[in-house]
């Protein structure tokens, strides 16, 4: 990495300053701010329909930021989108995986898409599949695999080109307790390797005590900051009583959101 594309020591993985977006009418976001400090675990927390898909739309570039300004290490996303996409990693909700193609071959063409030759895209694949305890997997097609795997291979596609900044929507969706739980240990065990993670979820128990927390609701930030100091500024003995203080969510509600 030379010295014009190394980001600021002190630049945030991700800075989202006065963000708005709407869709004709219906404001989805309104002048949404809030930083992920490099090296950190900040939990995007918000129902179905706060805002949080929309918000990472924006970040990837899929839509354009026509209102405030977002920067990934320092680089500004509108102005100079090659330098900030690159040292971006993403995981949607949705699953973008070929299930017809093996875990192997899935890396292979993700790679090319980077430019990383095919020599150091193989180690560089062993690498990370062996981390995320999918080595054994490595040559099965992707329809074999159950949800969590198939979730760990798109990490592993994320990771590839060495982003500095991980974002994952609603990476737990349709899987069981114990995967879930695998999935956030597995995320959460990168950012003692320095990367960033903006982890989007409607979900309170995946919440951990030492996380950065961003609280969305109705496309406004309702609190930002480390869990405890959310939890003190709300008064409120846990995050749970607090998302509901905040957002004036009900226990029903919540519970039905869970689900």
């Amino acid at each position: 990495m030379t010295q014009r594309e190394r980001a600021p020591a002190e630049a945030p993985a991700l800075s989202v300053e006065g963000v708005s977006h709407a869709y004709g009418t219906r404001r989805a976001l309104d002048a949404v701010s809030f930083t992920v400090p490099q090296g950190s675990f900040t939990v995007l927390l918000g129902l179905n329909g706060a805002g949080k898909s929309t918000l990472f739309a924006l970040i990837t570039r899929l839509y354009d930021t026509r209102a405030g300004r977002i920067s990934v290490l320092g680089h500004d996303i509108g102005r100079n989108p090659g330098e900030a996409l690159r040292r971006l990693g993403v995981v949607f909700q949705s699953r973008t995986v070929d299930l017809d193609l093996t875990v192997n071959q899935n890396l292979a063409y993700h790679s090319a898409l980077h430019g990383i030759p095919a020599g150091a895209a193989r180690v560089r694949a062993a690498e990370i599949l062996a981390g995320l305890g999918l080595a054994e997997k490595a040559r099965d097609k992707v329809r074999s695999l159950s949800g969590g795997q198939m979730r760990r291979v798109e990490i592993a596609r994320a990771l590839l080109h060495r982003p500095r900044l991980l974002l994952l929507d609603e990476a737990t969706v349709g899987l069981d307790i114990r995967s879930r739980a695998e999935m956030v240990q597995e995320v959460r065990k990168l950012v003692a390797q320095g990367v960033g993670v903006l982890w989007a979820t409607h979900l309170i128990d995946e919440v951990g005590p030492s996380d950065d927390v961003v609280v969305l609701h109705h496309g406004k930030v309702m609190a930002a900051g480390p869990l405890a100091a959310v939890n003190r500024e709300a008064g409120a003995k846990d995050i749970r009583e607090a998302f509901a203080k905040l957002t004036g969510t009900s226990r029903e509600k919540m519970q039905v959101e869970a689900a």
